[in-house]
């Protein structure tokens, strides 16, 4: 009997120019927890970071360590928006973060698929938060 395949992305890498900084950023304006900060010696860090109640994948903040690194910060996804943060309450987390100074490029708008609007993090990355119409999937 051939063992079925168990797989899951446990964390997704985001390049970062400052650990503290960006944990920071994320734990107060975005209220995520921090998972994980442990120092691996020679200014590397091993930090996660998820948002709060998450399961599944987490998000590891990288310290870009050279100049091709440095260049991709902020903009990881060719200027498109690259991470995706989807709650089951859209207005609550955008007056918090908005209370918070999080930029956003637009207004909230509603689309077909749920309520929407695109952020960014300290240093330009693009994200949506978005909540879908049908957010039984978070309960």
């Amino acid at each position: 009997m051939t063992k079925a395949i168990k797989q899951r992305i446990s964390n997704i890498a985001l390049v970062v120019e400052n650990y503290d900084d960006a944990i920071e950023f994320y734990t107060q304006k975005l209220n995520f927890e921090l998972i994980e900060n442990t120092d691996l010696g020679g200014g590397k860090r091993w930090v996660q970071i998820s948002p709060p109640n998450a399961e599944g994948t987490n998000i590891l903040l990288a310290k870009a360590s050279n100049e091709q690194q440095q260049q991709s910060i902020g903009n990881q996804a060719g200027g498109r928006v690259f991470l995706f943060l989807q709650t089951n309450d859209f207005w609550r987390d955008y007056e918090y973060m908005k209370s918070q100074g999080v930029e956003f490029t637009e207004q909230p708008r509603v689309e077909e698929y749920g309520t929407v609007v695109v952020f960014k993090d300290l240093y330009g990355t693009k994200w949506d938060l978005l909540q879908l119409n049908d957010a039984t999937w978070y309960i």
